[in-house]
């Protein structure tokens, strides 16, 4: 679940990024974020991974008291999100597989986990036949497949999707996000925020506008 109230930010060169927003996102939902570049949609993609804190308000994500959670503990909050960056963030000097194992190789997960785990969440997306391929010889669909599986290995509670479709074609953006529509239907929360209106309205479901910092719309559109 993730919950602000009343939550405000202002940078320190006085720029005010989100004004008194309100906002619940219950567990196994699906949401849409929508806005343009400047609307506060990074501001709180960054509150929500305890990267900086609000200058007023409170938030709450996947059982955690932000306000209270020291910084040095932020990472036990972010095991339990899966990111999903718009340039695929893909390690080039290592195979699809090892890309998604990094993942759990780098907290410490057992080793019979990760050769059970991983090739599950490959095949989940589509990728199975591309385990052994290098990032440079994927297309940029494949790469955010890949992106994709390096969120979901976690098994995390939340997946947040940062423009996952900004460097995409059409037909492509429409094939990730069915992937993560499916991804939600096996219960996981996904929170995508996006600026591609076509794209949302294509999906309907709950949609969230932000504009210069607050929130203009929040409900279901078909």
């Amino acid at each position: 679940m993730v919950e602000l109230k009343n939550v405000s930010v202002t940078y320190s060169n006085g720029v005010d990024a989100l004004h008194d927003v309100s906002l619940r996102i219950n567990d196994g939902e699906f949401a849409f974020v929508v806005g343009e570049s400047g609307a506060g949609k990074s501001t709180l993609i960054k509150l929500l991974l305890k990267e900086i804190t609000p200058t007023s308000g409170r938030i709450t994500v996947n059982g955690f008291n932000l306000e209270k959670l020291k910084k040095n503990k932020a990472h036990k909050l972010r095991r339990t999100i899966g990111f999903v960056f718009q340039d695929f963030k893909l390690i080039n000097t290592m195979n699809v597989y090892d890309n998604v194992a990094f993942v759990l190789r780098s907290i410490d997960a057992p080793v019979k986990y990760i050769r059970n785990r991983v090739p599950y969440v490959i095949s989940l997306v589509g990728l199975k036949d591309k385990a052994k391929c290098y990032p440079n010889e994927l297309s940029g669909g494949e790469q955010q497949r890949v992106a994709l599986a390096r969120a979901l290995v976690n098994d995390p509670q939340l997946i947040i999707a940062d423009e996952p479709t900004g460097n995409l074609d059409p037909k492509t953006s429409l094939e990730i996000v069915e992937l993560l529509k499916g991804i939600n239907e096996c219960g996981t929360t996904v929170m995508m925020v996006t600026h591609e209106h076509e794209l949302v309205r294509h999906f309907g479901g709950r949609t969230i506008t932000i504009k210069e910092g607050r929130i203009t719309f929040d409900d279901y559109i078909g």
